[in-house]
């Protein structure tokens, strides 16, 4: 049964609920207009939307409601980054958003991914190649693009005049390494030289077929590479001297998964548009709306620090759903806390969840109360 209440996240700070005992009070006072949503849950307590004041994401640029906040990460320092697919990316530092754009270095203001290396640079995949940022600047990252069925490996700076190229997912290996998924092929960055991933003897990259092959990477506890895109039926796994392939035909109507998070327990989780897949190293475990998803459009899956995953499904009929190892507890978008349409998902170091979504939303969420962020 769905049950739209979550326990409160471990150090959430006590001030949101005298924020939400303020905001009832106001609401019945003031009739200031602004307006709380309850949502009934089983136990007669309320899930609600209170305003979040001046400090908001404010859009600059004239999105529509097609775009949205679509990836995020929390630094060492702990400012939260929020990319989004038309408004470049924003800073926030626990009180203000900073906004980035084409006009501050950024390739383009369409941004797929984000990710801070071991060094603590903040690297961006765009829709027009990488950018990294190390404290004061965007500085574009060049990768050599393939050049006919021949690849070419170069230094960054040096002469060659590269294309720019899609990036999809930016990942840092234990040794260091940067892998780009992108439009142009698996590229791996030891912080000089981009190689181009070449495993089939023709020498065209991993599975190089029309260009654009993968779109996420995973290493797992045991330093294999996971490999998935669009494109590609089944996924890929690399042990670092050959590549299997583990087809998904028989698992749901769509072929294709992205590898996203391993489990405490060891297991590879996947996702798709037809719902998530778990491997435990012998076979997949399918979950579906029929095991208590919202739905089978499965965007993001996160691993919180109390060991529960979270599932973001970005469809229509979407939401999040909390799954303990057993089922799902889920909050529905048409239920009212937040925008239809969840494409990332973010616990910081507070223990509060994140959520980016659909009209460049964003909310922020303490178990018992949904803020929005957005504006």
């Amino acid at each position: 049964m769905r049950n739209p209440s979550f326990d409160k996240p471990t150090g959430a700070p006590q001030f949101f609920r005298w924020m939400l005992i303020l905001a009832v009070v106001h609401l019945l006072t003031a009739c200031s207009g602004q307006v709380k949503q309850d949502l009934s849950k089983a136990d007669g307590s309320a899930i609600s939307t209170v305003p979040t004041g001046s400090a908001k994401l404010v859009r600059t640029i004239g999105t529509h409601s097609g775009d949205n906040v679509h990836s995020s990460l929390q630094d060492k320092a702990g400012n939260l980054w929020f990319g989004t697919t038309r408004e470049g990316v924003y800073q926030y530092d626990g009180k203000t958003f900073r906004q980035f754009t084409t006009k501050d270095g950024l390739s383009s203001n369409t941004v797929w991914c984000l990710l801070e290396d071991r060094e603590g640079r903040i690297w961006v995949g765009t829709d027009a190649g990488a950018n990294v940022y190390e404290g004061e600047h965007f500085s574009k990252i060049d990768i050599p693009a393939s050049k006919g069925s021949e690849w070419m490996t170069s230094s960054v700076g040096n002469d060659t005049q590269p294309k720019s190229v899609e990036i999809f997912s930016i990942m840092e290996d234990r040794s260091g390494k940067l892998w780009f998924a992108t439009l142009d092929g698996v590229y791996v960055y030891d912080g000089q030289f981009f190689t181009p991933f070449v495993v089939d003897k023709n020498g065209k990259g991993f599975k190089n077929s029309d260009k654009n092959n993968v779109e996420y990477i995973l290493e797992d506890e045991a330093g294999n590479i996971w490999f998935g895109g669009r494109v590609n039926a089944g996924v890929f796994r690399y042990d670092g001297k050959s590549i299997i392939k583990f087809p998904l035909e028989a698992l749901s109507d769509h072929d294709w998964a992205w590898p996203v998070l391993q489990d405490k327990h060891g297991g590879i989780w996947f996702s798709n548009w037809g719902g998530a897949y778990r491997y435990d190293g012998e076979s997949f475990t399918t979950f579906t709306t029929a095991d208590g998803l919202l739905g089978n459009v499965v965007t993001r899956i996160m691993a919180a620090k109390d060991e529960n995953l979270w599932f973001a499904c970005g469809g229509e009929d979407g939401g999040i759903c909390r799954y303990d190892g057993e089922s799902f507890t889920c909050i529905s978008a048409k239920e009212g806390p937040f925008n239809e349409g969840v494409w990332t998902l973010l616990e910081d170091k507070d223990g509060f969840l994140w959520l980016g979504t659909r009209n460049t939303g964003l909310y922020r969420y303490d178990g018992e109360v949904f803020v929005p962020f957005s504006g």
